[in-house]
């Protein structure tokens, strides 16, 4: 997940490292308001923009969807969806909270709550997970670039819409934990994020292709030594760096509902090309499980564990490519466009509009070329007012990854079908 802010607007993020496949926001990065001279001509400026997508979601009145909505939020950060997600202490349908503005993450795996957001009733009464003979604490450290959440892992029932986890799964809560306990290694590299404010939403639903956050990298103690994100903290102190089993690692919840559990479909509705002051969506449960979500992809990629595009070009240039809603902005290396400066730092501000081509390529050998609108980020932000916006893009580090984010999903069906092949399933797959 990939999030920049304006003053309250805007938030940095960079990916995770591969090997855990894991994301989240970071610290905030950006200055105040402003335009520049774009905005008199819609910011086109002689330049030209490729047709936007007009697909508009479904209703979200059946029991396998839930609505969708990108606006202020918790935070007043631009492009991020969300969701409510209800999580209940195992066992009981009384002790339950419903959550608001939940983002919903396709480029991670597992549901994480900041703790704040949670009644001591509730949190109270989520079991930790243990690790080990002598029962320790398990906790996780998601690790990114230059920021890390830090917190327990616990066990809850999870309702979304109208599904609900066959039994209770592990999730992480943020920020349970003191500072100190952080370890000195394998963790805390960068600015911690276990606030609502640091995150910019009360929690993240990564619900991306992978069932589990971290996988057989964390299950395998040979490579869980020097990779793994999970730890054991004897009394909740001295945390070491551990091996998981596959059922205590993060889980995503789509993966333990009873029905409608082999994946997802993300429908955003079209905005305009200068930015919407929000967008309504609908978040779909299940492929080819009920009438409302069949597959109509009129591009279905095979992809790798984490649903990534790794032989895909953009430049000549061989990219991963990703199609991720907790990312807002399309995010990539061009030297062509024009970086905004100090009061946008890492957003494209190009002259005039522009239209990019990545030539996505799946496992399956299907390939389709993508193509993209950049205008201004200084255009686009000179209305205070706006939080949806489909054509806002900015930098990324090196040129070996593209990100297709939350731009991308406006005005489209973009499915996800989770990876199954543990159980002689299907491989897991993206298309639109």
């Amino acid at each position: 997940m990939r999030t920049m802010r304006i003053a309250l607007k805007l938030k940095g993020w960079m990916q995770a490292a591969a090997a855990v496949a894991l994301v989240s926001a970071v610290a905030a990065c950006g200055g105040g308001g402003g335009g520049d001279n774009n905005s008199s001509s819609g910011g086109l400026n002689g330049g030209s923009l490729p047709a936007s997508p007009t697909q508009q979601p479904i209703a979200a009145n059946a029991a396998n969807t839930v609505p969708i909505t990108v606006g202020p939020g918790v935070q007043g950060v631009i492009n991020i969806p969300t969701v409510s997600v209800t999580i209940c202490a195992p066992g009981s349908a009384a002790n339950c909270q419903t959550i608001n503005n939940i983002q919903v993450d396709t480029g991670s795996f597992g549901l994480r709550v900041v703790s704040s957001v949670l009644s001591s009733s509730l949190i109270n009464a989520l079991p930790i997970n243990t690790i080990g003979t002598g029962g320790a604490q398990l906790a996780e450290c998601a690790t990114f670039a230059d920021g890390y959440t830090w917190g327990t892992v616990r066990n809850a029932s999870v309702s979304i819409g109208g599904e609900t986890t066959t039994a209770a799964i592990p999730l992480q809560i943020i920020g349970d934990l003191s500072a100190s306990s952080v370890p000195a290694r394998g963790c805390g590299s960068g600015s911690a994020e276990n606030t609502v404010s640091d995150l910019g939403a009360n929690g993240i639903l990564g619900i991306g292709t992978s069932p589990t956050d971290c996988g057989a990298t964390c299950a395998n103690a040979a490579t869980a030594a020097t990779y793994s994100n999970y730890f054991a903290c004897p009394g909740g102190t001295s945390c070491t760096r551990t091996a998981v089993p596959l059922a205590q690692q993060v889980a995503n919840p789509v993966a333990h509902f009873p029905v409608d559990n082999n994946g997802v479909i993300v429908q955003m509705p079209p905005v305009s090309n200068t930015g919407s002051p929000s967008a309504v969506g609908t978040l779909v449960f299940g492929i080819g499980t009920q009438a409302n979500n069949q597959l109509a992809a009129a591009q279905t990629f095979t992809t790798d564990a984490y649903g990534d595009l790794n032989n895909s070009v953009y430049n000549g240039t061989t990219v991963q490519a990703f199609l991720d809603s907790g990312s807002n902005g399309y995010f990539f290396a061009d030297s062509s466009l024009a970086l905004c400066g100090s009061n946008y730092p890492g957003f494209y501000c190009p002259s005039s509009a522009q239209t990019r081509n990545v030539n996505l390529v799946g496992l399956n050998g299907a390939k389709a070329t993508a193509s993209i609108g950049i205008l201004s980020a200084a255009t686009l932000f000179s209305n205070a007012g706006n939080y949806a916006f489909n054509d806002l893009a900015g930098q990324i580090g090196g040129n070996s990854s593209f990100d297709l984010g939350l731009p991308f999903f406006y005005g489209r069906y973009v499915y996800y079908g989770l990876d199954q092949t543990a159980t002689g399933g299907p491989a897991p797959f993206v298309g639109y």
